[in-house]
C-alpha cells in the first residue's frame, strides 16, 4: 500500500491523529510547565525569564513551526476522520444508540477539538500575536529589565469573560485528552495487556492535571493571587 492510500485510509488517518496528537500533549507539559511559573509570585520574573528564552531560542522556534503545521494537521486530520466515518454510516442507524461502553466524549471528538481550536485562536489572538508580530510595548519591563509578558497576563485576566472562557477551553481540553490519550497508544499499535492499565492510569491523570493547571492560571490572576 502506498503512502498516499495508507493516509487517505481511515486506518492511516487515525495513525496520523494519534502521532500528531502525541506530539501535541508534549507540548501541553512544556507549556504548562513555563506558565505555572507564574506561581512563583515574584512579579512575574521567573516567568518572564523562560518565556523568553522559548521566544528567542532558535532551536525553540523552529519547532515552533513544526508545532503550528502539527495543530493544523491534527484539527484538518479530525475534521476528515470525522467526515469518513460519518459518510460510512448507514443512514437506518442513524438514530440508532451507540453500542454500550461507548461514552460521549469518544463520540464527540470532533466537536470537542472544534471548540479547543476556536480557543486557542482566541489564546493565540491574546499572546502569540503580541510576542510575535504587534509587539508588548506599554507593559513596561520587570524587576529584572526583562520584556514583561507577564504584565500582559495580568491585563488581559482582569476581564471575568475571558477568565470563564478559558475555563471553558479547559473543561473541553479535558474530555479531549480523556478519550485522546489513550486512544493514540491503541491507534498506534502500541497496547498491550501488561501495560494497557498503566497508559489508562495515566492518560486519566493527564488528562485531570494538565487542564487543571490551565485553568488556575487565569483564576489565580483574576483573584489577586498572583501578582
Amino acid at each position: 500500500m502506498s503512502a498516499k492510500a495508507l493516509f487517505s485510509s481511515s486506518l492511516g488517518k487515525k495513525f496520523l491523529m494519534a502521532l500528531t496528537g502525541l506530539f501535541l500533549i508534549s507540548f501541553l507539559i512544556v507549556h504548562a510547565s513555563i506558565n505555572g511559573m507564574i506561581w512563583f509570585n515574584d512579579g512575574g520574573v521567573t516567568f518572564n525569564k523562560w518565556a523568553h528564552f522559548m521566544g528567542t531560542n532558535l532551536i525553540i522556534r523552529t519547532m515552533e513551526i513544526g508545532l503550528f503545521f502539527g495543530l493544523v494537521l491534527h484539527a484538518v486530520d479530525g475534521l476528515l476522520l470525522y467526515k469518513q466515518n460519518r459518510d460510512a454510516r448507514p443512514a437506518r442507524y442513524l438514530y440508532s444508540k451507540y453500542p454500550k461502553g461507548i461514552t460521549w466524549y469518544s463520540r464527540s471528538m470532533a466537536l470537542l477539538g472544534t471548540l479547543i481550536l476556536l480557543f486557542l485562536i482566541i489564546h493565540l489572538s491574546h499572546f502569540w500575536v503580541k510576542t510575535r508580530f504587534t509587539g508588548i510595548e506599554g507593559f513596561g519591563v520587570d524587576a529584572q529589565g526583562q520584556e514583561n509578558l507577564f504584565a500582559v497576563m495580568v491585563e488581559i485576566f482582569k476581564s471575568p469573560i475571558v477568565v470563564v472562557v478559558y475555563v471553558a477551553g479547559c473543561f473541553s481540553l479535558f474530555w479531549h485528552l480523556l478519550h485522546g490519550f489513550k486512544s493514540s497508544f491503541q491507534s498506534l499499535g502500541l497496547n498491550h495487556v501488561k501495560y494497557n492499565e498503566v497508559i489508562a492510569v495515566l492518560g486519566i491523570a493527564f488528562s485531570i492535571v494538565v487542564p487543571i493547571v490551565f485553568a488556575l492560571m487565569p483564576i489565580t490572576m483574576y483573584l489577586g493571587w498572583i501578582r
